[in-house]
């Protein structure tokens, strides 16, 4: 084992809580349960790292086994990266194909590594009939970086596949022909949809967010939900606000449904617009480009967030079509241009 790789396993377990450490280790099934019994996990995390690294380098641990721990940590930790959504199509009269994910694999690893001298493809299955892939990125002369990688999870026969967000735009594409390849679709668009939540992202492509949150109690009447509501209103004004309160509850009700919305964390608005005014609008009416503005409403649970403003009283009830529609167009990023 090089300097190079030792040193990439050493970082990936310092990144792991103590807390997770023993249950991310059984995950990576790389050192046996006799091995990992040997060593204390009640040091500190420098010497455990440590003592892990020395087994790890009596094991001749490969980069494609350090890489399997990474993913492994990431799909624990998921939530620390944003996801970007990508959808493909098939062309005209297309049909969908017999799947193979084994050959899947060796599709998407081939098209990236004749495209790229240096890269590293790693694979994990998981639930679902979904594969993680991770790749490190080099050049014709540079070898990969493991510490910046691109994630991508993508459920068997599907159209749609899911990345971490890189900072190497140039990437995108290439990315985006091995996923097309190897999937056998034939175009790939990006989504203007992106989030922390990455199952929440699948919940919205895929529909499912009502039935996905099975813990939630959906059998429970709508008055006796938490919608921002004061209960214990002043009986003088009980009667002049039944019709409204109710009003705004079924308003709610219908636009945004019973169950748990996916959670999203932010959704922007371009607007993009030219002056409209009469023959008198000065400076702005002789504008030729468009005026713009950016728009960006943000919260740790956006959609639950605006379900709550009619019956807080903080907004009117229905809200704009252009904040209810997020979950239904799939989209979290709009521009708005003159018709």
């Amino acid at each position: 084992m090089d300097e190079t790789l030792a040193e990439f396993i050493r970082r990936t377990i310092l990144k792991i809580p103590m807390s997770e450490m023993m249950t991310i280790l059984k995950a990576w099934d790389f050192l046996s349960e006799n091995q990992l019994q040997t060593i204390n996990f009640r040091q500190r995390k420098e010497s455990l790292a440590r003592d892990l690294l020395l087994l790890c380098q009596e094991k001749c641990a490969s980069i494609n086994d350090a890489a399997l721990l990474d993913i492994i940590y990431t799909q624990v930790h998921r939530h620390q990266k944003i996801w970007d959504v990508f959808q493909m199509t098939k062309g005209p009269g297309e049909d969908v194909d017999l799947f193979d994910m084994e050959e899947f694999k060796r599709s998407f690893k081939k098209i990236l590594q004749r495209a790229l001298k240096n890269v590293t493809v790693s694979f994990r299955d998981a639930e679902e009939n979904a594969v993680w892939i991770r790749i490190a990125w080099g050049t014709q002369y540079a070898r990969p970086n493991q510490y910046r990688p691109t994630f991508v999870v993508y459920y068997s026969q599907t159209p749609y596949a899911f990345t971490s967000s890189n900072r190497l735009k140039n990437i995108i594409p290439l990315l985006g022909q091995a996923l097309t390849v190897a999937s056998r679709h034939h175009r790939i668009v990006k989504m203007d949809l992106r989030s922390r939540h990455l199952d929440s992202l699948k919940a919205v492509v895929f529909k499912q967010y009502n039935q996905t949150f099975e813990n939630y109690n959906s059998t429970a009447p709508l008055q006796e939900r938490s919608l921002g509501l004061n209960i214990n209103m002043d009986s003088r004004i009980i009667h002049e606000n039944t019709v409204e309160k109710e009003r705004v509850q079924r308003v709610t009700q219908e636009t945004f449904g019973d169950c748990p919305l996916p959670q999203l964390e932010f959704a922007q608005y371009k607007l993009e617009t030219k002056f409209k005014g009469g023959i008198n609008g000065g400076i702005l009416a002789e504008r030729e480009e468009p005026l713009r503005c950016l728009i960006k409403f943000s919260s740790p649970h956006l959609l639950e967030a605006l379900k709550s403003l009619a019956p807080a009283g903080i907004a009117d009830a229905p809200l704009s079509p252009l904040l209810t529609c997020i979950p239904n167009k799939a989209m979290n990023y709009f521009k708005i241009r003159d018709k």
